[in-house]
């Protein structure tokens, strides 16, 4: 089976897929039915897409902002009925600013907490051990191990709350919608329920991949200056994402037995950000891919 070139990301009571510019946000309402959202990208980074590392990068921010857009998108719709809705032109153009400045705000926030947890607190958490151990690359070792103590504590934390474990269940469900195509299945509620909740390019497992390779090139940022330690690290982190999404990327296409061991771990994590989902949550599913990718038409072409 070639690879389908479908990506997903679970949002407040729906599922976000992706295919080339074109992706679509499909939410389950408070009334049942299921409302899907179809948008298009400006740019489809069709250039940037043919540089290795480069693309990654392009392809992380892309990501974040496409990601949180949907989230926001999809958690609007559960906002109060009773809230005066634009009527005019004006103001239908004034909330539009709103919701903008709203997502950057919301973006800027997500990145400066991202930052704090995942970067500063372990780089100095490891400098607690420096008054035992002298070398700077065990230093790195522990802080990396730290912020792989830290990125597991956090996702078990938030996967107690009810709406976050929800978004877990309709994770499930992306990755297994996507399963389904791309074994040869018919995209059916049947067939997507038996398809694996587990996939090798999911998001986690791009996280994971960044943890990990960040800790050997931490290992060899030498300066006296803590201060300037820090800074290094933080704008080393494009790169090494850019490296992960070529490793993903590798592990998405490949059946290679080296690859497929080293995206065992990532896989494992997946047990924590994803959750086997109820049926109505896969007919979100199906209606998110059908709104973007004709599945049908690729199927039949792959058996062909």
């Amino acid at each position: 089976m070639s690879y389908s070139g479908i990506g997903g990301q679970a949002v407040m009571e729906g599922v976000m897929m992706r295919n080339g510019r074109n992706y679509a946000v499909a939410v389950r309402l408070t009334d049942g039915t299921i409302n899907v959202d179809k948008k298009k990208m400006k740019n489809d980074g069709a250039t940037i897409n043919k540089i290795p590392i480069v693309r990654g990068i392009y392809s992380f921010v892309n990501s974040l902002v496409v990601g949180l857009g949907s989230l926001m998108s999809s958690a609007s719709y559960f906002e109060d009925e009773d809230e005066v809705k634009p009527q005019t032109k004006e103001e239908e153009k004034k909330a539009e600013r709103r919701e903008k400045l709203e997502m950057g705000g919301t973006l800027l926030f997500s990145i400066v907490l991202a930052l704090l947890l995942f970067m500063v607190l372990p780089f100095y958490g490891s400098k607690l051990f420096g008054y035992v151990i002298s070398s700077d690359r065990i230093l790195a070792v522990i802080e990396g191990i730290l912020r792989v103590i830290v990125f597991l504590v956090y996702i078990l934390l938030i996967g107690k709350t009810e709406d976050i474990h929800r978004v877990f269940m309709y994770h499930g469900a992306e990755h297994k919608c996507i399963n389904c195509i791309e074994h040869g299945l018919e995209l059916t509620v049947e067939n997507v329920r038996k398809s694996s909740r587990f996939h090798k390019r999911c998001g986690t497992s791009f996280i994971f991949i960044v943890l990990i390779i960040s800790i050997f090139v931490f290992m060899f940022i030498q300066s006296d200056s803590r201060l300037i330690q820090l800074v290094l690290r933080i704008v080393f982190v494009p790169l090494i994402a850019g490296v992960s999404y070529e490793f993903i990327r590798l592990a998405g296409r490949s059946e290679n037995a080296c690859v497929n061991l080293l995206s065992k771990p990532g896989l494992l994590l997946q047990r924590l950000t994803t959750a086997e989902p109820e049926d109505e949550m896969i007919e979100v599913g199906i209606k998110s891919v059908e709104a973007v990718f004709d599945w049908k038409s690729f199927l039949s072409k792959e058996n062909s």
